[in-house]
């Protein structure tokens, strides 16, 4: 069985994340369609201190691009990606939608993600009127209705927990989302293309399948707990698939110094000799998506800090680790004020080891990227050891 040492388990999970790739002056469509390749799918969340998380991971890839790429493959004919509970929500290719079947029956029995508690004659009931007025957010539909207060995290009218259990089973899909970020829902007839729905419906074994090696080739080297956070399945769906992808030679087991569990390296994986990435890494992107692997791949213990009561913070609000070459050396809490047209570095920390360099190349990349966001300034607060050495 063949030894990877750290570094190099390291640089192939990069190159299978896109790090390879050059940054293009102006990114197209094929620049796009060859990074989602790479990542697979693409985490939605609603936080938008900085810019929102779907597009963070094609800019810390592709640099800077036009994002209307995102908003043409998202919501425009030929539509290319879909939302839906891929990761957790998150913009997946539309040809899944075929092999998310299973998982939104499962949601169909289970009576949806959190509430179970939905009126059967209110989904009927939105679910016709939809079909024939067309593509309509809960704000829409509701009417007026009462919003549950109970719930710490939510404030959903009754409307919107029975159209998010119909998404979720796979009744209503996505159609985009407004200016508000509200999602609009409409009836898959008219979102999914007409080949993907005619499509045959593999079974669960063979759709577990399809999504283990989807996470395979975007790992490049990975166990099975890595691969079965990529698309949310149960350790004990992934491993049939992973035995029978190593006996038919696609995975190949492999030792990873510091790692305690079996890892398995996709045979098409690259095996650079060097990375040289620079990058501001989301919360949300796939390379710190499960905190465990990005410890054990780079040594930087990350948690997300926005449910931190702020006085106890120890890194800020939101805080993006900064990728140099192949390793994480820096972490920064970044705001976009967009009033006010500036880039604001709430703190800036270096990693132990960080390089000489590390100040110039983390001042070049904010500068690409308040250019990116149309931001014409950059302040930086004087709040981490790395902060007074940022040259804006």
């Amino acid at each position: 069985m063949e030894s990877l040492s750290q570094k190099q388990a390291r640089k192939i999970a990069l190159a299978a994340q896109g790090f390879l790739d050059p940054r293009h002056t102006t990114p197209t469509m094929r620049t796009f369609n060859r990074t989602l390749e790479r990542t697979g799918v693409l985490q939605v969340d609603s936080v938008n201190v900085l810019q929102r998380a779907h597009y963070m991971p094609l800019f810390s890839r592709m640099g800077a691009y036009d994002t209307t790429l995102l908003t043409r493959a998202a919501q425009k004919r030929p539509r290319r990606l879909v939302e839906y509970w891929a990761h957790v929500q998150a913009l997946m290719p539309v040809e899944l939608w075929p092999v998310m079947q299973h998982r939104m029956a499962s949601y169909r029995a289970q009576r949806g993600k959190w509430w179970q508690a939905v009126d059967d004659d209110l989904t009927e009931r939105l679910l016709v009127e939809i079909a024939a007025r067309g593509p309509s957010t809960a704000r829409d539909l509701d009417d007026g209705a009462p919003r549950d207060k109970k719930h710490w995290g939510w404030n959903w009218s009754e409307a919107k927990k029975a159209l998010d259990f119909l998404y979720m089973a796979g009744d209503l899909a996505v159609a985009g989302r407004n200016s508000q970020f509200e999602v609009i829902y409409d009836v898959p007839e008219r979102v999914i293309p007409a080949h993907v729905l005619a499509r045959p419906i593999p079974t669960q074994a063979e759709a577990e399948l399809e999504l283990v090696r989807r996470a395979a080739l975007s790992h490049g080297v990975a166990t099975v707990r890595c691969l079965a956070d990529y698309y949310r399945m149960k350790n004990e769906a992934v491993k049939p698939a992973v035995d029978l992808l190593v006996e038919e030679g696609e995975l190949l087991p492999v030792r990873i110094e510091g790692w305690n569990r079996p890892a398995y390296l996709h045979r098409d994986a690259r095996r650079p000799r060097k990375v040289e990435a620079r990058a501001f890494l989301s919360p949300f992107d796939p390379v710190v998506w499960l905190r465990e692997r990005t410890e054990k791949l780079f040594d930087f213990h990350y948690r997300i800090e926005i449910y931190t009561p702020a006085d106890k913070r120890v890194h800020g609000y939101y805080v993006l680790p900064f990728l140099l070459r192949d390793e994480i050396v820096a972490r920064v809490d970044l705001k976009a004020d967009r009033k006010e047209g500036r880039l604001v570095v709430k703190s800036a920390w270096a990693e132990d080891g960080a390089p000489d360099d590390t100040a110039e190349e983390l001042s070049a990349e904010l500068r690409e990227l308040a250019a990116w966001l149309d931001l014409s300034d950059i302040t930086v607060e004087p709040r981490g050891d790395l902060a007074p050495y940022l040259r804006p």
